[in-house]
């Protein structure tokens, strides 16, 4: 892990296309902001976490749910 130490309005720069600027410093917080590519995903840690805990249980599959919608396609197919 690179640790830095940056003051107020100063930044740090990764790659060619991400800037992390600190914009304040309060009450045992500091303030960041993030310059970086639209298609860059940015999130919080916690909030990352979660997105992959619910992809994990959206690719968990069963018999079961299989059957079903393996029924559902066979109905929908001797509508047409």
């Amino acid at each position: 892990m690179l640790i830095l130490t940056r003051k107020i309005e100063e930044s740090i720069k990764i790659g060619d296309t991400i800037t992390i600027k600190i914009l304040s410093i309060s009450d045992g917080q500091v303030k960041i902001g993030i310059d970086a590519p639209k298609e860059l995903k940015v999130h919080r840690t916690e909030v990352y976490e979660e997105i992959q805990r619910q992809n994990v249980e959206a690719a968990k599959t069963t018999k079961s749910n299989l059957t079903s919608m393996a029924q559902l396609i066979k109905q929908q197919s001797k509508k047409k």
